[in-house]
């Protein structure tokens, strides 16, 4: 799969920071208040794009008129516990926004896309468990708004038709690896599998949405390198007695992971798809380790350089000197113009060679090397 994605769609996730309100931060809003300001400060201090993410869900409707209240269920408990109004996620929404960051929302039912719609969210996040939940993602694709999906436990046809759905409505598209392990340990990570979703969507940004518990920075290293340019990890604070869940990031653990990020973005350095350009202060330090051309024997002018011999009548050695040629310059069948003594450097004046017709050449020959 192929998609020609445009540079600006693409830039709508590149380098792009998800930040999860965990358990819509246990149905507390002023507690919600509170992780949005903490993380927006970490982010305004390290100048990152940061997205705060909440979770939807019509309580009503998503639990089984059976099932509420059912208390053998966890997820169900926490369901239930977590139920938040329109006007308290407008609220979380607004200071969201206050804070200069980018509200967007995990949406699990229809009705909940709507409240997407409702807020006019920039952003929409599939979870791994929805990818192939047809009704929901034609519902999301209704709003017309960018979309990142969670690839999590899904085999290879399913992430292919879901990428399919989004490239046939022209939907701006980024694809997170995932493990759905919850705290992940650093050899549940797959990594590698960076690479796969690189190759088989080249035209889309791969992100990594990670759960792990112990390290924030070498998966952020690793990840970079490997091309992730859009992350995701559950947030919370430590406060009230709440126990924060073990796949949650502090707000000192995420500062770290974003200074990760500025190491191995410092590290990497330019793009991957040509070569870079040499600064000067490299090529200065390379062309001291070059050797210039000596003449081993005295040479009149007329003498013919010919690779078969050139050791016999050449030698190189350090220092290279301003207006001197090296070993990179001389080519068969060139002529001497002038007559040269033993020992004596090889010289762009010697040779008649494209060094006198080529202005830039002559340049860079004449100003490199040592002082005469």
């Amino acid at each position: 799969m192929n998609a020609l994605i445009s540079a600006e769609d693409r830039r709508i996730f590149d380098n792009l920071f998800v930040l999860e309100l965990a358990n819509n931060h246990w149905g507390n809003l002023d507690r919600g208040l509170r992780i949005v300001r903490e993380f927006a400060t970490v982010a305004r201090v390290n100048a990152v794009r940061t997205a705060i993410k909440l979770q939807f869900r019509d309580v009503d409707s998503f639990i089984h008129p059976a099932f509420k209240g059912y208390t053998e269920s966890r997820y169900i408990k926490k369901t239930e516990a977590t139920k938040l109004s329109i006007e308290e996620f407008k609220a979380l929404i607004d200071e969201i926004r206050n804070c200069s960051c980018i509200p967007m929302a995990t949406p699990f039912d229809e009705a909940s896309v709507d409240l997407c719609g409702l807020f006019d969210l920039p952003l929409i996040k599939v979870a791994s468990s929805d990818i192939s939940t047809w009704p929901l993602l034609e519902r999301i694709a209704r709003l017309r708004k960018p979309v990142i999906i969670s690839t999590g436990g899904a085999n290879e046809k399913t992430i292919d038709d879901c990428v399919r759905f989004f490239e046939n409505r022209s939907i701006p598209l980024a694809i997170n690896h995932c493990v759905s392990l919850y705290p992940s340990e650093d050899g549940d990570l797959q990594l590698n599998q960076i690479d796969y979703l690189r190759g088989r969507y080249p035209g889309h940004v791969i992100g990594f949405s990670s759960h792990e518990m112990g390290d924030w920075q070498s998966s952020m290293l690793i990840s970079y390198a490997k091309g992730a340019r859009s992350w995701e990890r559950h947030i919370d604070i430590d406060q009230g007695g709440v126990p924060v869940s073990p796949y949650c990031s502090l707000p000192h653990q995420v500062d770290a992971w974003y200074q990760a990020f500025r190491k191995a973005a410092e590290m990497c350095g330019g793009s991957g798809q040509e070569r870079r350009p040499i600064p000067e202060r490299e090529r200065r330090y390379l062309e001291d380790l070059v050797r210039g051309i000596y003449a081993r024997r005295d040479l009149g002018a007329g003498y013919v350089f010919d690779s078969a011999s050139f050791n016999d009548d050449f030698y190189l050695a350090i220092p290279l000197h301003r207006g001197q040629l090296s070993c990179r310059e001389v080519i068969n069948g060139e002529r001497l113009t002038q007559a040269i003594a033993a020992d004596e450097r090889l010289t762009i004046d010697h040779v008649d060679g494209p060094y006198q017709q080529n202005p830039a050449l002559r340049r860079l020959i004449l100003e490199r090397g040592l002082e005469p």
